[in-house]
């Protein structure tokens, strides 16, 4: 390739960093230089406060209840999106008529934006003409606050973006069923090895670059959960819903607390940034001892 050629290549890449600059990285930093001050969100002045916004972040029983349910939301619903998604992928990878349109359906909860999906469960729970609340009086039962109760809420939500989500995990499942080797199960018959010990000798070994990609986008998801969380329970009952997310949301616009915010959601980027470091590096070495 002449170097004519490289420059003009070199080039193609001005736009593409410039869009970045402009929306990701600048207002990164931004963000950043705010969290050090006691902006409000609105008002042309503001002063430098140091530290103090990280340490009464520290000190804020919300933001430790937030981030208690941010790793339930991370963690709950990725560990149940994996085992419905692999579930869903070994199903569907068979040979069978309609299986095109049962995968069809299972991905088609992805494509709607978690806010409507939110609503949509939301008449369901909700304590007055709830779907569900109905169907318990028509048996005699008493209704429940379910959305109210925080021990509800909580796990309704993680309920809800599993089953939303759980067909990102059975696509790329199903993506990595497909790159293995029938001979292996070939071999393994002749051996007269188990389903089972197909499954646990061959399946899951040879899916672990699937595993892993499917469980980190996933948490990157669930730590990051905000619009689900909104239509439900809108962090309700008081703070005992929110995510870090959400409760960000609330301190910059209904606290005016934008400072604050910011610093919350610098903490909130590194630890989603250092968690994925940790599952990428620990991949990286269970990858080279296969």
């Amino acid at each position: 390739m002449s170097l004519k050629n490289l420059k003009t290549i070199n080039y193609m890449y001005w736009p593409a960093m410039a869009l970045f600059i402009g929306i990701v990285f600048y207002p990164f930093l931004h963000g950043i230089r705010i969290s050090f001050t006691d902006w409000n969100g609105f008002s042309q002045n503001f002063n430098y406060v140091g530290f103090n916004n990280y340490k009464s972040l520290f000190l804020d029983a919300n933001f430790y209840m937030a981030f208690k349910n941010t790793l339930i939301y991370g963690l709950g619903s990725t560990l149940f999106q994996q085992v419905l998604g692999l579930s869903y992928a070994l199903l569907l990878n068979r040979d069978f008529k309609g299986r095109n349109l049962l995968r069809a359906i299972i991905y088609l909860p992805v494509l709607i934006s978690g806010l409507i999906m939110g609503y949509m469960w939301y008449f369901i729970f909700q304590y007055s003409d709830g779907a569900l609340n109905d169907i318990l009086l028509f048996f005699n039962l008493e209704p429940r606050d379910w959305l109210g109760n925080p021990s509800y809420g909580v796990w309704i939500i993680v309920a809800v973006n599993t089953l939303q989500y759980c067909g990102v995990s059975m696509i790329i499942y199903l993506a990595g069923l497909q790159s293995i080797s029938k001979s292996y199960y070939e071999a393994a018959n002749i051996d007269g090895a188990s389903t089972i010990q197909q499954f646990k000798y061959i399946t899951l070994p040879l899916l672990k670059p699937a595993i892993i990609t499917s469980f980190t986008l996933n948490l990157i998801g669930g730590l990051k959960l905000f619009d689900t969380i909104k239509a439900l329970t809108n962090g309700g009952p008081g703070y005992a819903s929110n995510s870090l997310s959400t409760l960000i949301n609330v301190s910059y616009f209904r606290s005016q607390m934008a400072g604050y915010a910011s610093s919350m959601g610098l903490v909130l980027f590194i630890f989603i940034v250092s968690i994925t470091i940790i599952i990428q590096k620990k991949f990286t070495v269970k990858e080279g001892e296969l």
